[in-house]
């Protein structure tokens, strides 16, 4: 299972078998590099933890936990997890800044602790096998066991090509399932218990009474900050620069607010739809990085799309994250191991088209007749060669027909659902029967909060697209899975859960006013970004899909 895992981790291996339980680790060393080899005990050797990712805010729970009594035998931020636990019990994982997937075995209770970061970054997958409670990072750690079937199963084919991802805690697989982001999962001789210990802080009308200058203030303070944690590590800390707002904020923090040497990596393409290297070099001469970017050529894409396939471990419906994994593989032969990104930006913060178009579909609703239908959708993708809303025949079987109630949980992601469901004349008809009987928007009810109904229009939107899209797809099989295939550790400032909290608390209008998205992130730092950059409309990343085959 751990050889399964080599690409995670390269630099170390390590296997505790204790009685009931089996821990295994393939390391990829950034912290104390030396002494942070797992798995990990306590003083006594009673806890014992094995984990992926990273905690941030280690030096902080270390000098608190050395306050009270604990003694550290090493540097590393793995040793911070069994003294936090020794402390705090199963609460632990609330003290942590960080993104993670942990198991931790606590001999003297015989119980086992399973443990995913807030927003899912980094993956965490369990099954039964033979009587067994198995778990891996990855699905094919699981395979190497002879005892778990590899089925597909029907529902999350389904659940994939309505929302680009599984549903949690199903997987693609059957008998595979996923603890799903924010949860943790406890193991004793009185059963399996599964909790959610945090959750998007939507549905509260608390937002503080401040004026538009001191919410500029409060973000950039806590974006700054989140970037500086981020940073910590005994190995070189690189970013990508993608050209667009998100990434350029967060190689402008690390220029102008650290002491860090910044060394930055960008994707080309060959065509002009998809390429931003105008705007990144414009970031790149004002900042002064070392900088060196890589073209994914078509024929790349399509070479290295099976080995993507591979390492994300789901269906995928665009090629998108090859040029990401090959990326990776460039930051890995330039000597780095970790790698700042922009994703969250836009969940957080309102950016996506997706929230534009809701917005315009609710008032079309109220208001058929309205003169301004297709002015406005009109605006909706300007970078696009090939628009939705390029015609009154393609706006109308494009936006007219999804069938959605605009008071639905899922009406923002009806198109996205409507569009990618045309893959089924493709399937088998046995199988198509299968999949057809999935049905979305209750699967998708299921896993709402009980008040959801009663929450704003865009805070409903933003929270199915960080439950849907972003964990299951843009976080792993375009993030997690593509960095790792490389043995590349990505960061996400904007995911550090005070700066969450904190969009969560913001008003709607700091967000999304009329057609113009993330308003408040622009204000922030508009003063420090080249203004072809500050006053751009999102373009969302994409790599040429059909044309790379």
């Amino acid at each position: 299972m751990v050889a399964a895992l080599h690409h995670r981790g390269p630099d170390g291996r390590g296997v505790l078998i204790d009685g009931p339980i089996g821990l295994g680790h393939a390391r990829l060393s950034i912290i104390d590099l030396d002494g942070g080899a797992q798995p990990m005990g306590n003083e006594d050797g009673r806890i014992q933890v094995v984990f992926n990712g990273e905690i941030f805010n280690y030096v902080e729970l270390r000098r608190e936990l050395q306050k009270q009594g604990h003694v550290f035998r090493t540097a590393s931020d793995t040793e911070v997890l069994v003294h936090l636990y020794e402390q705090h019990g199963d609460d632990f994982v609330s003290h942590l800044n960080g993104q993670f997937a942990i198991a931790l075995w606590d001999g003297t209770r015989q119980r086992l602790v399973l443990a995913r970061d807030r927003v899912g970054i980094r993956p965490l997958y369990h099954a039964h096998v033979g009587g067994r409670l198995v778990f891996a990072s990855e699905i094919k750690a699981l395979f190497t066991l002879p005892g778990l079937p590899r089925r597909l199963d029907a529902a999350a084919l389904a659940s994939t090509f309505s929302y680009w991802s599984v549903l949690p805690p199903a997987t693609v697989f059957e008998g595979v399932h996923s603890l799903p982001p924010g949860h943790r999962m406890s193991v004793d001789a009185r059963g399996t218990r599964i909790e959610r210990y945090w959750d998007w802080p939507y549905g509260t009308d608390a937002s503080p009474r401040w004026s538009d200058e001191r919410w500029s203030d409060e973000l950039q303070a806590l974006l700054i900050d989140a970037v500086r944690l981020q940073l910590r590590g005994d190995v070189p800390v690189g970013a990508y620069l993608s050209g667009g707002l998100d990434s350029s904020i967060i190689t402008t923090i690390v220029s102008r607010h650290t002491d860090t040497p910044l060394r930055t990596f960008s994707l080309t393409f060959e065509d002009a739809e998809f390429d931003e290297r105008v705007h990144q070099q414009a970031l790149v001469e004002q900042l002064g990085t070392a900088h060196s970017s890589m073209q994914a050529s078509k024929a790349s894409i399509a070479a290295a799309f099976a080995r993507m396939v591979w390492h994300a471990e789901a269906p995928v419906v665009r090629t998108a994250p090859v040029p990401m994994m090959l990326l990776a593989d460039s930051v890995r032969a330039a000597g780095y191991k970790v790698v700042l990104t922009g994703e969250g930006a836009d969940e957080a913060f309102g950016g996506y088209d997706l929230f534009k178009e809701a917005a315009i579909r609710r008032f079309v609703a109220r208001a058929p007749d309205s003169r301004w239908r297709s002015a406005l959708l009109a605006r909706l993708y300007p970078y696009l060669a090939h628009s939705p809303s390029a015609g009154k025949a393609m706006t109308h079987a494009y936006f007219g027909n999804s069938g959605e109630s605009a008071a639905s949980p899922g009406f923002a992601h009806s198109l996205r659902a409507q569009t990618t469901r045309r893959v089924l004349p493709f399937f088998r008809e046995d199988w198509r029967t299968r999949i057809q009987a999935f049905d979305e928007r209750a699967a998708l009810a299921a896993q709402l909060p009980a008040d959801f109904s009663r929450w704003p229009a865009l805070q409903r939107d933003q929270y199915v697209e960080a439950q849907t899209l972003m964990s299951g797809y843009l976080l792993s099989s375009q993030g997690d899975r593509m960095a790792m295939a490389a043995s590349v550790e990505a960061r996400y400032p904007f995911l550090d859960h005070r700066v969450l909290e904190f969009s969560c608390r913001m008003p709607a209008r700091l967000k999304l006013c009329g057609l113009h998205e993330k308003v408040l992130l622009k204000r922030a730092f508009r003063s420090q970004l080249p203004p072809s950059i500050s006053a751009r409309t999102k373009q969302p990343y994409r790599a040429p899909d059909s044309a790379s085959f």
